[in-house]
């Protein structure tokens, strides 16, 4: 086990490099392939310039591509210094960039957004697994039946049905119809009863896409399990069905759940944007929405490199529990 743990987390720390490379590429080094003004992109089309100049050295865009590589990964860890046009700009680690159109780091705007964005995607993840698992697995052991036609059908309606179409819909009904919840956001710390209220619509509205997908996941797994050599010699030895369903055909059918959601939480945790805008959560969602209106790129930079660590941590947390529900990876 500890062996697998150690190359799991080099793999990870190979990948983190690679994430970081690729996003230098996609929003430094193609552009300027491409003959993009990147300084422009940093303070604005509509700046003197004097301004667009000041930036250009601070960023360092004149520099060696391997110079502004190393300064771009280096301000990650280390934190990175903007100098030039007669000032000079600290930013600390850990430095996802500095927007000089309003004058403050990235990092404090992410983590000023991210509780929202976390609390969002953790309660509607706990939501659509426990609902869409369940609906999935009792699809699968009363297949054909009413409960498993409805079931389905009620999983196509969540799958095809965009979020900005339930989500207004329970807004109008519940909120501005029958008034039983306030829509305005009220943050954690200053009332738990607020924050719940202005919570249980969004949780409830992205929880109802992504468990329709996790049910129809999990109904064709359990089928195609429950037909395996293993469950009927099970069944065979006169274990109950609980047993069989719920030690043996559960553990496999769980494989391929993990990694949806490793997947799908990684990105929720980057912001889910339509969601966010909705129910008008101060989330990363909002925050890039709020930063392609304005062309403020480096909260894009900012929060496209939170996205890529949640999903690459996400992943690793899936692998990690791969390894204890399913012996033979860690073997493997």
């Amino acid at each position: 086990m500890l062996a697998y743990l150690i190359r799991r987390l080099f793999a990870a720390a190979v990948m983190l490099v690679v994430i970081v490379m690729v996003v230098f590429s996609i929003f430094f080094l193609f552009p300027k392939w491409a003959g993009v003004d990147i300084a422009l992109s940093f303070v604005g089309k509509q700046a003197d310039p004097a301004a667009v100049e000041a930036v250009r050295q601070k960023l360092g865009l004149g520099d060696p591509i391997y110079a502004q590589v190393w300064e771009f990964f280096k301000g990650i860890f280390a934190g990175r210094t903007y100098s030039g046009g007669g000032d000079t700009i600290h930013c600390a680690a850990p430095c996802f960039g500095y927007s000089f159109r309003s004058e403050q780091a990235v990092w404090p705007v992410l983590t000023d957004r991210f509780p929202v964005t976390l609390s969002l995607a953790l309660g509607a993840a706990v939501l659509w697994l426990v609902f869409g698992v369940a609906a999935g697995v009792l699809s699968a052991l009363k297949r054909g039946s009413l409960w498993d036609r409805g079931a389905m059908v009620v999983a196509l309606a969540g799958v095809s049905l965009p979020i900005y179409f339930t989500g207004m819909l329970s807004l109008a009904i519940f909120a501005f119809g029958l008034h039983w919840i306030d829509a305005q956001y009220v943050p954690l710390a200053d009332s738990f009863s607020g924050w719940f209220g202005a919570m249980i619509l969004p949780w409830i509205t992205l929880a109802f896409l992504y468990a329709a997908m996790y049910a129809r996941i999990t109904r064709a797994t359990m089928l195609e399990i429950l037909g395996e050599d293993y469950i009927r010699t099970a069944r065979a030895k006169g274990l109950k069905e609980t047993t069989v369903i719920g030690k043996h055909a559960m553990r496999s059918t769980m494989t391929p759940i993990l990694t949806m959601l490793g997947m799908d939480l990684g990105a929720l945790i980057g912001g889910a944007i339509l969601t966010e805008s909705t129910f008008n959560l101060p989330g990363l969602g909002r925050a890039v929405l709020d930063a392609i209106r304005n062309q403020d790129l480096p909260i894009i930079v900012g929060v496209t490199l939170i996205t890529s660590l949640a999903v690459l941590v996400a992943n690793l947390v899936v692998d990690i529990l791969y390894a204890v529900i399913d012996p033979r990876v860690r073997l493997s």
